[in-house]
């Protein structure tokens, strides 16, 4: 039976819709898949957790991390020491320091090594008993080790000379004040000491000093608190060019009496 010309139009424009409505589902498809799809490198919370270091094996070394920038950036760099006895002073009122669970005896500190090499020295404060001491040698100060003795009292005390010797230095700086540093008789130490209130009249560099000679008066010049006059004194092994401002820091505790 012959095709009429109208059933072959109808019948390819029926395979034209059918191939149209195909391609059509295809594109909606591959549409819908994309639109669902999460951008690239964005993953939803949960689907995956942070891999876990492994357990160390017995013997092996710890796993090291390394810590993030912001920890880097916030943590507190190391004070590094103090260059000179300048900047080695006390900076506040004698204070216990936190760190310590024990204090020394005096005869655990008169017999340590290099502290027993010291002469017997007299309390530097009249008025006060070497049983009225604390050891601050080692308390903590902004950025260093304290490395004396804090010795309150109140303002205008005399300061006595520890041991006899020679006054080799009157000197002001911004932490300790109004100071003084005085030779023992070998010139192997020197005694220092500072935030003083005024030198006693007559006092001059060079002269010689005995035991006992008022050469001063408590204060709170320097960087001492204001309201906790006291003397800062430190002993402190000279070098062999005998420089009075330098020197190995050395605990007295034990040697004032």
């Amino acid at each position: 039976m012959q095709e009429r010309p109208g059933d072959r139009r109808r019948r390819t424009a029926l395979r034209g819709a059918a191939f149209v409505a195909g391609f059509a589902a295809i594109v909606v498809a591959v549409v819908v898949v994309v639109v669902n799809r999460p951008p690239h490198g964005v993953e939803h919370a949960g689907e995956r957790a942070a891999p876990a270091l492994p357990a160390p094996t017995p013997g092996s070394a710890p796993v090291a991390t390394t810590p993030s920038a912001d920890a880097a950036a916030t943590a507190a760099p190391e004070a590094a020491a103090p260059p000179s006895r300048e900047v080695a002073e006390s900076s506040s009122a004698p204070a216990a320091s936190a760190s310590r669970v024990l204090a020394s005896t005096r005869d655990e500190v008169a017999s340590s090594s290099p502290s027993a090499a010291l002469r017997p020295l007299i309390v530097p404060v009249e008025g006060v008993a070497a049983a009225a001491l604390r050891d601050t040698f080692d308390d903590g100060r902004p950025g260093h080790r304290h490395e004396a003795i804090d010795i309150a009292a109140p303002r205008g005390a005399r300061v006595l000379a520890v041991d006899d010797g020679k006054l080799v230095k009157l000197f002001t700086s911004v932490p300790g004040g109004l100071t003084i540093y005085q030779f023992d008789p070998a010139a192997r130490f020197a005694y220092y000491y500072a935030h003083l209130d005024r030198y006693a009249d007559g006092l001059r560099e060079g002269m010689r000093l005995q035991r006992g000679d008022v050469i001063g008066y408590v204060g709170t010049t320097g960087n001492a608190a204001p309201d906790a006059p006291h003397l800062h004194f430190a002993v402190f092994r000279l070098g062999p060019e005998r420089q009075w401002w330098k020197g190995e820091a050395i605990n007295p505790f034990g040697a004032l009496h």
